[in-house]
C-alpha cells in the first residue's frame, strides 16, 4: 500500500499527531509521502521523520494579537492559487490519502476519486461532543475544509461517539519540579507574556515562543526560541503548563498529569469548544485573556492524576492494513478499552 499523508502545518498540533503516526507507519511494510501546508518551508523544523516532504501553500488563518484576523486571513488566502495547487498535486500511485486537516491533499483525492481518510481533532467536532461558539460557517468549515471519505476524530474522552483517544508521544517524567511552569503562548505578544508573568518571581517560568521580547525578561522568567527536544524535556519535568487551548498540548499535559491553565484563540471556534470540553471534564483552568488573578488562582490548584492513553498510532496502522476503513467504531472501542479514565470524568 502507497499513502500519501497530507498534515496541516499551521501551529504544531498536527505535526505531533503526524510524528506519531509517522514513527508507526515507518514500523509497518506501508510506503508513505508527506505533504504539509500552512506555512512557508524553512518555517518547519525537526522534520526529520518525514523524509523528503512536499509543501504546499494550502489555506490558513492568520492571527494577531491573540485572536483570528479575518481581514489578514480573506487577503492570504487566494483561491486562485489554492485550487491551482489542487490541479497540480498528482495522486496516481497512492492507494490511499490519509488527512490531517490539510485542504489541498484532501481536495485533489476527492477530484482525482483516491480514497481519502481524514484523522483530526476537528472531525470529533462533528459530533454532539461539547461546543462554544458553533455558526453554519464553523459546520462549512468542518465538512468542506478538509474533505474525507471517512473521517476519524480523536478527543480526550469519546463522549459516547465512535472517536479515538489522543494520539500522544511524551517523555516519561523523571523528576517533577513543582515551581516551574512551562508556558507555550504563540498567538500572544511577547511583551503581553512578561506582564503576565513577572509578579510571580516564586515561580520559573519556561517560555518557548517564535519571536523574543524587546526587553530582557526577569531572570524568573526563561524565554527560548522553539525547540522541540527542550520541549519535550520541559513539559516531562514541569509542575504546570500555561498554553493556548490547542487539542496537543492539552492531550500531553494530561497523558502526564500536569495542571493546565489555557487560554484560547478567541474566535477559533475548535479552541473555545477545547475549553468547554475541558471545563466539562474538570481537566483545566481557564482564562479569556491574559489575567493575573486566573494565574494567581491557578498556581495554588493541585496535580490531577495522568491518563494513560493508549498507542494509538500502531493501531490505526493495523487497521489501515485490514481495508475495513468505513467501520472504526471497532477500531475506537478497543482503543478506549485500554484507558483507566478519572472517576469524574465517567
Amino acid at each position: 500500500m502507497k499513502i500519501l499523508y497530507g498534515v496541516q502545518g499551521t501551529g504544531n498540533g498536527h505535526l505531533s499527531r503526524a510524528r506519531v503516526m509517522a514513527k508507526a507507519l515507518a514500523n509497518s511494510d506501508i510506503e508513505v509521502d508527506f505533504l504539509f501546508s500552512g506555512r512557508k518551508r524553512e518555517q518547519f523544523f525537526d522534520m526529520q521523520a518525514f523524509g523528503d516532504f512536499q509543501v504546499k501553500q494550502g489555506l490558513t488563518f492568520v492571527t494577531h494579537a491573540g485572536s483570528i484576523s479575518v481581514p489578514r486571513t480573506l487577503k492570504h488566502n487566494l483561491p486562485p492559487r489554492f485550487w491551482g495547487e489542487i490541479r497540480e498535486l498528482d495522486l496516481s500511485g497512492y492507494d490511499l490519502v490519509l488527512n490531517d486537516f490539510e485542504p489541498v491533499s484532501a481536495w485533489a483525492a476527492r477530484r482525482q476519486k483516491v480514497p481519502s481518510i481524514g484523522i483530526s481533532h476537528q472531525a470529533a467536532l462533528r459530533f454532539p461532543v461539547p461546543k462554544v461558539g458553533n455558526t453554519w460557517w464553523n459546520e462549512m468549515l468542518l465538512n468542506y475544509f478538509a474533505p474525507a471519505d471517512v473521517a476519524l476524530g480523536c478527543h480526550w474522552h469519546h463522549f459516547g461517539f465512535p472517536i479515538l483517544p489522543p494520539f500522544v508521544d511524551v517523555d516519561r517524567v523523571q523528576a517533577e519540579h513543582s515551581h516551574d511552569i512551562l508556558v507555550y503562548l504563540p498567538f500572544e505578544a511577547p511583551a503581553d507574556i512578561v506582564a503576565l508573568l513577572a509578579p510571580f518571581d516564586g515561580y520559573r517560568f519556561l517560555v518557548y515562543h517564535a519571536a523574543a521580547p524587546a526587553q530582557t525578561p526577569p531572570e524568573h522568567i526563561v524565554w527560548h526560541g522553539f525547540n522541540r527536544e527542550g520541549f519535550r524535556a520541559d513539559m516531562a519535568q514541569c509542575g504546570g503548563v500555561i498554553g493556548n487551548a490547542g487539542f496537543e498540548l492539552a492531550s500531553e499535559a494530561l497523558t502526564l498529569g500536569k495542571k493546565l491553565l489555557v487560554k484560547p484563540l478567541i474566535g477559533q471556534f475548535e479552541q473555545l469548544s477545547n475549553v468547554a470540553a475541558l471545563q466539562l471534564l474538570g481537566a483545566a483552568h481557564s482564562m479569556m485573556h491574559l489575567s493575573q488573578d486566573a494565574l494567581r488562582h491557578w498556581l495554588k490548584a493541585p496535580q490531577p492524576r495522568p491518563v494513560a492513553y493508549p498507542g494509538v498510532g500502531d493501531a490505526l496502522v493495523e487497521w489501515l492494513k485490514g481495508g475495513n476503513w468505513h467501520d472504526s467504531r471497532s477500531l475506537c472501542d478497543g482503543l478506549w478499552a485500554q484507558v483507566d479514565l478519572p472517576e469524574t470524568w465517567r
